[in-house]
């Protein structure tokens, strides 16, 4: 059975930083995208990071300069480097990927922006 664990969210202070990563289990293929989703409470889930194994990113406009996303395909893992961290990146993230024409996720962690 495929399973995406992520590590790394936690309580930070606006400006700090925090860096997620995800690593499936459970595979004998490599993901053809890995990425980052977040979803805060009342909102809808949404895209905040993407990468191919053919190494192509995609970001939200919301995280732009301040986010990277790093993979290594072929340990099927998937990190996220956020920086300047702010109050509206508070939400669970969720780690995503693409393997063999189907999608996976992750069970999500909190990171929680506040003083």
């Amino acid at each position: 059975q495929v399973r995406l664990a992520e590590s790394g969210g936690g309580l930070v202070q606006p400006g700090g930083s925090l860096r997620l990563s995800c690593a499936a289990s459970g595979t004998i293929f490599s993901f053809n995208v890995m990425g980052w989703y977040r979803q805060a409470p009342g909102k809808q889930r949404e895209m905040v990071a993407i990468m191919t194994s053919a190494g192509s990113t995609n970001y939200a406009d919301s995280v732009k300069g301040r986010f990277t996303i790093s993979m290594d395909n072929a340990k099927n893992t998937v990190s996220l480097q956020r920086n300047s961290l702010k109050p509206e990146d508070m939400a669970v993230y969720l780690c995503y990927g693409v393997g063999r024409g189907q999608n996976y996720w992750g069970q999500g962690t909190q990171v929680t922006v506040s003083t």
